[in-house]
């Protein structure tokens, strides 16, 4: 039973460091090159928006089986060429939750900022920006058309005019409509339209064609969102989340495109009824087409370390004298789950909880639960904590009471081991013997422990992951329960506690073991001292409730022992 409850202690630190360690080898990266003075001095002239349309477009098939795959025309190259040698007007538009920036160059949504998001947790004034034109961190949305065999279509680098370059969500109103429009050659008309509305990160996208030429034009939309790899300098060292493309499908399920995998195998998959984003912790930006609209998926990587996913359309021929209109969703923001699953099947997928996601989805839902009624994300965790303990009471109770047998036995346990020395099978014979006579299952009390592994790693990525808790205060010196406790007073309440559980437990009769269990408290505090202060809340309280328990039973046990003796 010792040897097996030193297994377990030392397997539960081991997945820790395991955990750590397999972050380190899928997502940690090394840092992209830094970019020059004038890349960061003038985002306009970024790479990503002074680049060749073909470089960055997506290569979709033509309607001939033979014919090679449809790239940007020469005239549209042309243009794009001649809209990089002037400065794009920059349209800014503001709702209650968001501001954004979009270029006039493509209609590309270069930056924007969430309002009731800070970037920092000590500088709360300050919006996070979520995209960015430039690097480091450069994320930009991208929306344009393919196709038109002789006729010039506009891409993401095609120069449109706008009405206004300022649009603001005025009181009364619920949504705002921003239009731009480019104008090509044979009658031809498109105006990519914006649609943002109040109190949502959810924006309709259309793109509408008129044909007033005499000729049809088969065309296909595409959507794409482009980005460089995640930089953050505060960013904790022991704590790794996935940054990437990810996508959706009915068949496919959630997928992720990893940054390296891109460049071995780019992605290409027809589906309908899916999705496709770039992901990072908390926040994400993503293309949702309409359900029944078939898309085919693709990815792409270019120059200056920037990774494409994207998706474009089946082919669509409109008329001479006619018009057609693309139509998508696109949500950009925070991973706020109650919102995610009302968007499209899937979408609340991008909070990653990883393989225990069946576990760590109700823990959230009650975690959530809890803190509309009491307000505050600490006191949520220390009652969703003294509910958990309370499911699994009985099974506890039955551990405990296995263990302050086994404690019981411990005398005598010594006496075996000194009667026998060396000769370990003797003494393990002696000591199953022992066991089955006084009726002690010797695997008991690791129970416990079994069932807290998994419950402790599921909440740890609720924690983790949830933007609800993002910079969430707790009490006192705990203002911020998704980073590390700032003055470890929690890592050490909790080693110590655990300390104290160690001595209402039997002693190991070998003093290698003991040795090694009296060590595991300051393992575990340091392992602790760079985890979230939430998740150390959790520990500490179930500690502290499982000494409680755990002496109680032994106080029971020991009293009705020193009665029967008395009798």
């Amino acid at each position: 039973m010792d040897n097996f409850r030193l297994i377990l202690l030392l397997s539960l630190a081991a997945v820790l460091f395991l955990i750590y360690q397999a972050w380190m080898q899928d997502y940690g990266r090394q840092q992209p090159a830094p970019q020059t003075a004038t890349q960061l001095a003038d985002p306009a002239q970024s790479p990503a928006t002074l680049s060749d349309a073909a470089a960055d477009a997506p290569s979709v098939p033509t309607d001939a089986p033979d014919a090679p795959p449809a790239q940007p025309s020469t005239a549209a190259t042309a243009d794009a060429a001649a809209s990089a040698q002037a400065r794009p007007d920059i349209v800014t538009v503001e709702t209650d939750v968001l501001r954004a920036e979009i270029s006039t160059r493509g209609g590309t949504i270069q930056s924007l900022w969430l309002k009731d998001y800070a970037a920092d947790a000590d500088r709360p004034d300050m919006p996070l920006q979520l995209l960015k034109p430039a690097p480091p961190n450069m994320f930009i949305v991208q929306s344009g058309l393919l196709g038109g065999g002789d006729h010039t279509l506009p891409t993401h680098n095609a120069p449109f005019t706008a009405q206004a370059t300022d649009y603001r969500l005025q009181a009364g109103n619920d949504d705002l409509l921003v239009e731009l429009v480019w104008q090509g050659d044979a009658g031809l008309t498109v105006t990519k339209r914006y649609r943002f509305a109040r109190g949502s990160y959810l924006v309709h996208s259309e793109q509408r064609i008129d044909n007033a030429g005499a000729e049809p034009i088969a065309l296909r939309n595409y959507d794409q969102l482009q980005r460089t790899e995640l930089v953050d300098p505060n960013k904790s060292s022991f704590i790794h989340t996935y940054t990437g493309a990810v996508y959706y499908g009915p068949e496919e399920k959630y997928k992720k495109e990893k940054f390296n995998e891109m460049t071995k195998r780019p992605l290409d998959v027809n589906i309908t009824g899916g999705w496709i984003a770039m992901i990072q912790h908390y926040f994400m930006a993503a293309w949702i087409p309409q359900p029944d609209d078939p898309q085919t998926f693709y990815s792409k990587v270019v120059g200056d370390g920037r990774y494409i996913i994207g998706q474009y359309s089946a082919s669509v021929t409109v008329p001479a004298g006619g018009s057609h209109t693309f139509e998508n969703r696109l949500f950009v923001g925070p991973k706020l789950q109650d919102r995610l699953d009302k968007i499209a099947p899937g979408l609340e997928l991008a909070v990653d909880y990883g393989w225990l996601t069946i576990l760590a989805k109700p823990i959230f839902w009650l975690l959530d639960l809890i803190h509309s009624l009491v307000g505050n994300w600490g006191w949520a965790i220390i009652i969703l904590t003294i509910l958990i303990k309370g499911a699994f009471y009985k099974l506890s109770e039955t551990s405990y009471k296995s263990m302050a047998n086994m404690r019981k036995l411990a005398p005598r346990l010594k006496a075996l081991k000194d009667r026998y020395g060396d000769d370990k099978e003797r003494m393990n014979q002696a000591m199953m013997e022992l066991y089955k006579k006084e009726k002690i299952n010797p695997l008991g009390g690791c129970l416990p422990i079994l069932v807290q592994i998994p419950v402790f790693i599921a909440l740890y990525w609720v924690l983790l992951e949830s933007v609800e808790l993002r910079h969430a205060p707790f009490i006192l010196w705990i203002d911020n329960l998704t980073a590390p406790d700032p003055w470890f007073v929690l890592p050490v309440i909790m080693g110590v506690s655990m300390f104290a559980q160690q001595k209402l437990n039997p002693p190991p009769p070998d003093p290698m073991q003991e040795k090694i269990f009296m060590a595991l408290p300051f393992v575990f505090t340091v392992f602790f001292a760079f985890f979230p202060a939430g998740l150390v809340l959790y520990w500490t309280v179930n500690q502290l409730l499982s000494i409680a328990q755990q002496w109680h039973i032994t106080r029971q046990i020991e009293q009705a022992e020193a009665a029967k003796h008395k009798a």
